[in-house]
């Protein structure tokens, strides 16, 4: 099967030490102030956080165009595969599905948009199922089939060490957050049904750092059958520090560390990590 998977930049391809996943990414834009980036390999990640940081008004990203999308389904490969961020965080999978319409009126190829109901690492660990489920062989539907019920299954968590952004954005009550910041407060979120939701409140990082690995334990289910993703914002030994406590209780088929993209680094800010099996 000549195929190829596609996905928004949300989805995080560079892994630890710099090789980067198969995946052809269609880049969002993120602004900040009169500053406009684009998020693919030419972003200068440390110098957007900067400028991020000193901002007082909260960054905005917009997804790719429709047309963005159809360039990226050009290509001799018959059998086209898109990952988008969750379709309620982000316009990128009505573009994506918009994009596919259009351009079959025009040309025949398989295509397929699918809606990872996740964002960061979840997207990613998405791509290389598709990945996968081709190497073995699998035709097109069953491919669609297989991956809708992974992406139902999959869990994603949030751990965020900073909550600047979330306040600028209006995510958390200015007045909360700040008690929160001066109380130490590190919240883990997670992904329901498409949307990132708090599970609950830790004072102290290295608390919510052990309380997600518990987390993992409580709501995991055949986790040697399963991947652990780990995307990690400007904190690569966090990030490897969390896979080393997690396979110290759990056997995990196997564990991939990532480092995020623009996107994801907007809302997890510097020493977020985003985890996902």
């Amino acid at each position: 099967m000549k195929y190829k998977v596609i996905a928004d930049s949300g989805c995080d391809t560079k892994q630890a030490y710099g090789e980067k996943l198969n995946i052809n990414i269609v880049p969002l834009t993120i602004s900040l102030g009169d500053k406009v980036y684009t998020d693919d390999d030419s972003l200068d990640l440390d110098s957007m956080l900067n400028v991020m940081n000193e901002s007082q008004t909260a960054p905005k990203t917009s997804c790719p165009s429709p047309g963005d999308f159809m360039q990226a389904f050009e290509g001799e490969e018959e059998h086209v595969f898109v990952v988008t961020l969750s379709s309620k965080l982000s316009g990128a999978f009505a573009s994506a599905v918009m994009a596919k319409e259009m351009f079959l009126e025009q040309k025949k190829k398989f295509i397929h948009v699918f809606d990872s109901m996740s964002a960061s690492v979840g997207e990613t660990l998405v791509s290389i199922k598709i990945h996968k489920l081709v190497e073995q062989g699998l035709g097109e539907l069953e491919i669609v089939k297989a991956v809708n019920k992974y992406i139902k299954e999959m869990k994603t968590f949030f751990l965020i060490d900073s909550l600047d952004n979330l306040i600028k954005a209006g995510r958390i009550n200015k007045l909360v957050g700040r008690v929160a910041s001066t109380l130490n407060i590190k919240p883990i979120m997670g992904g329901h049904q498409g949307e990132i939701t708090l599970i609950e409140n830790n004072r102290g990082y290295r608390k919510a750092f052990n309380r997600l690995i518990e987390i993992i334990g409580e709501i995991g289910q055949n986790i040697e059958e399963k991947t652990l993703g780990i995307a990690h914002c400007n904190c690569l030994k966090r990030a490897q520090e969390f896979r080393d406590e997690v396979l110290k209780r759990y056997n995990f088929k196997d564990v991939i560390i990532v480092r995020m993209n623009g996107l994801s680094s907007v809302y997890a800010n510097e020493g977020g990590i985003v985890i996902a099996f």
